[in-house]
């Protein structure tokens, strides 16, 4: 047994240091300590482990504030094991001071998460803030309700029930998609042969992120888009999916923290476009849960609320699964990286598309890497006759795209895993 982000051994009961970590527990997530194991993983126990936990308890309730939710149980091998809950109340204190996990170690956190966890506690989000810029305008925002909503005047109210002021003050998220602010935005460079091949850099600060979010785009279509000659007709190809830069670069935007002054990273390369966000993942989310799609709240729902209804994003919680969807057709798939202070979403080049019919495009469309349907379940879903439902599974499975589980009766299809 070793030591991990959350988990923490002690030799004995006779200790304080334990208290640092109870308290970045409570504050970034669940976490457990056991008593009676040595650094060299020996298993001494605890003696008198009743009168023990006892003690323990005394001093969790005197020196944590606000008292966090958390068990202690005896195990056969005399050993204690202290479960602690992350807490709604945060920030939790230990002498003044709140800590976190570094790996295995706890240290104290710095004023940036120090702020985060009071607005955590106080349910609120940074977003909601008053902004420190009063006199804004939102021209930018007026042309997007314009073209997709048919709204012709921003006025008060329509800001109002944005959640963009409150008590006619605006916060961070009106700031945000104001014509002018004071946010660092977007940081993005194209690349030759090599990282030392510098193409063109473009930087775009103090803009509406809906300005950010179209100028990024122009610079994919610019790159990655293309017209082919097939036959008599002019052809749109693109290297990478729009639909999976569209998707990953409103993630980026909706997702990031805007606490801090570090901009969107976007590297162009000739085999990838990389989008690096700001922040890692939310409190209370894993990485398989990010991964399948499971994020249940927006860091930023004021704005994520926003893009959902100028349709730039879908639902919350569906951009990592569109942009898997996205490369189905290819051969190339996404990857995701997820560090502790950012999110980098890879988005390869792939020349290589494999071509589908409508009817084998439906089939693909109620299909998933992780949900199994049978020839019945797809006929019934699709509506095709059992021939014909053969037809397309059989093209299909040749093509690489679905995979076959079971057999006889029993057989079922899913997206082929890349």
């Amino acid at each position: 047994m070793r030591e991990s982000r959350n988990l923490e051994l002690k030799e004995t009961v006779d200790t304080n240091s334990f208290l640092k970590t109870i308290s970045a527990y409570a504050n970034f997530g669940d976490g457990k300590i056991i008593f009676g194991i040595r650094d060299d993983g020996t298993v001494p126990g605890i003696e008198h482990p009743v009168d023990a936990c006892l003690r323990l308890e005394n001093k969790i309730n005197d020196a944590i504030k606000p008292l966090p939710s958390y068990t202690l149980d005896i195990n056969e091998d005399q050993t204690i094991t202290l479960n602690i809950l992350k807490g709604p109340y945060t920030p939790y204190f230990y002498k003044g001071k709140t800590y976190k996990r570094n790996d295995s170690a706890t240290i104290e956190v710095d004023r940036l998460e120090l702020n985060r966890l009071i607005l955590e506690g106080s349910n609120q989000t940074y977003e909601e803030q008053p902004s420190s810029i009063q006199d804004l305008t939102f021209s930018q925002l007026g042309k997007e309700f314009f073209q997709k909503k048919g709204v012709e005047t921003i006025t008060p109210d329509i800001l109002k029930t944005l959640g963009l002021m409150d008590k006619n003050t605006y916060n961070h998220a009106a700031a945000l998609v104001a014509d002018e602010n004071r946010f660092p935005g977007v940081d993005l460079v194209r690349y030759g042969r090599n990282i030392n091949e510098l193409m063109e850099r473009q930087t775009y600060d103090h803009m509406s992120v809906f300005c950010m979010y179209h100028q990024a785009m122009e610079m994919y279509r610019k790159y990655y888009c293309y017209e082919k000659i097939e036959g008599s007709q002019r052809v749109q190809k693109e290297m990478i999916p729009k639909e999976a830069f569209r998707e990953a670069l409103a993630n980026a935007l909706v997702h990031r923290t805007w606490d801090i002054q570090t901009r969107i990273r976007i590297s162009m390369d000739q085999d990838k476009i990389e989008i690096t966000s700001p922040g890692g993942l939310p409190a209370g989310i894993s990485e398989a849960e990010y991964l399948d799609g499971q994020i249940s709240f927006l860091r930023n729902p004021i704005l994520g609320n926003i893009f959902f209804r100028l349709a730039y994003i879908e639902m919350f919680g569906s951009g990592i699964k569109r942009v898997k969807k996205a490369y189905d057709p290819y051969q190339a798939s996404p990857e995701f990286k997820i560090y502790d202070n950012s999110i980098t979403v890879v988005l390869p080049v792939s020349d290589t598309v494999i071509e589908t019919s409508a009817d084998e495009k439906t089939i693909l469309s109620n299909l998933s890497s992780s949900t199994l349907l049978s020839r019945a379940q797809l006929e019934e879903r699709t509506g095709f006759s059992k021939a014909k439902t053969v037809r397309l599974l059989h093209s299909l499975s040749s093509k690489g795209l679905i995979q076959k589980n079971g057999s006889g009766m029993n057989t079922k299809y899913r997206i082929f895993k890349k």
